[in-house]
């Protein structure tokens, strides 16, 4: 990240400071720390301050921090207890007196941390403060989430060609793991989903030793992590023969929602606007209690964040935030289909950043 970039994300940080009366922001949420200074590892803690921010870390990460950090805050390697150096720190800055910290990740322990801070300091909930600047992306956000979209599905290609009748789907889910980190993906954003027949009616399966029968569906809802930033996506396939007639129906009902969401969805909609899309849709063809999920969530660093694409609400999609497009009908005991691809939201609708190729396929 050029010092520019994490120059203005510092500025537009300060600015919200202010319009908050804070005096500053202690940041624990690594994707939010990342954000605005770049460290990649896993125990930090930022401070915001008008005059500078500080990153606190300890020796294990003393090389990693000087180099990915670099301008973007001051480093201090803390040998034993963080806490009691940052509020040593703090101490340093008599302007510091408001200080927020981030009351939607921190557990009991750390908010009563927050109690220690000594006489002059009060601390206030802050609630998602970082993430108002993360809903928006820039070009090399969205770059970096193409380039994961990509990845994702030319990594599912060679899974596909080789699934058959009798697989398991733990096997089918190791396969797509092995080409997703073969083809250059950092991690697993999350575990990766491969559910089949009946199975595939849960929106969020746990991968099991299932083996695949002929006329089943095959679920597989997967991700990559590209330069820290997620991808996304959902593919549903019938295994060993071709559909049948309400396999037919009900995935071109999943997939009308999907493309007329995919054009329609636009920025200067709400959440709920968006969700409506798909669902009346869906609800219009007699479907709606089988769509019981949002119809999408925001991607960035973190797997599912703002903005939520969901009949609860009511805030407006901005400009060149980008979010998944999922719609799913599920029948318990029968089974169900997802079609998900990643976009981003523009004036004039949605951008893809998955392939969009959402085609019926059966796999013989």
């Amino acid at each position: 990240m050029s010092p520019d970039r994490r120059g203005e994300r510092r500025a537009a940080l300060l600015q919200i400071l202010e319009e908050e009366a804070l005096d500053g922001l202690v940041i624990l949420h690594l994707p939010n720390i990342r954000y605005l200074c770049g460290f990649t590892g896993t125990a930090g803690i930022a401070a915001v301050l008008p005059e500078e921010t500080v990153f606190f870390t300890d020796f294990r990460y003393r090389t990693q921090a000087e180099a990915e950090v670099g301008d973007a805050a001051r480093v201090e390697i803390v040998a034993s207890d963080t806490w009691k150096r940052l509020w040593q720190v703090l101490g340093e800055y008599p302007g510091v007196e408001t200080l927020g910290f981030e009351s939607h990740v921190v557990t009991v322990a750390e908010a009563q941390r927050f109690n220690e801070t000594g006489s002059r300091l009060r601390s206030q909930p802050a609630r998602e403060l970082v993430e108002r600047l993360r809903v928006t992306k820039d070009a090399e956000e969205i770059a970096a989430i193409r380039a994961a979209a990509a990845l994702a599905m030319d990594a599912l290609e060679p899974v596909l060609a080789c699934v058959r009748v009798g697989q398991s789907e733990r096997d089918i889910a190791a396969r797509l793991e092995h080409e997703l980190r073969a083809r250059g993906s950092e991690w697993h954003p999350f575990p990766t989903i491969v559910a089949s027949g009946p199975r595939s009616a849960l929106p969020h399966a746990r991968t099991s030793n299932r083996e695949v029968e002929s006329g089943d569906w095959l679920l597989l809802d997967f991700g990559a992590q590209v330069d820290g930033y997620c991808a996304d996506v959902t593919r549903t396939v019938v295994v060993g023969r071709p559909a049948d007639e309400r396999q037919k129906t009900v995935y071109q009902i999943v997939r009308d929602a999907q493309i007329a969401a995919r054009r329609i969805v636009h920025a200067g909609m709400t959440g709920k606007e968006a969700d409506g899309v798909a669902r009346s849709l869906i609800t219009r063809r007699g479907f709606g209690e089988a769509f019981g999920h949002s119809l999408g969530h925001g991607l960035g660093l973190e797997v599912h964040e703002a903005p939520r694409v969901s009949k609860a609400n009511e805030d407006v999609l901005p400009e060149n935030a980008v979010v998944t497009i999922e719609p799913g009908l599920y029948f318990p005991g029968w089974g169900g289909v997802r079609i998900e691809d990643d976009v981003v939201v523009t004036i004039d609708g949605t951008e893809l950043l998955s392939d969009g190729k959402t085609e019926l396929r059966e796999l013989r």
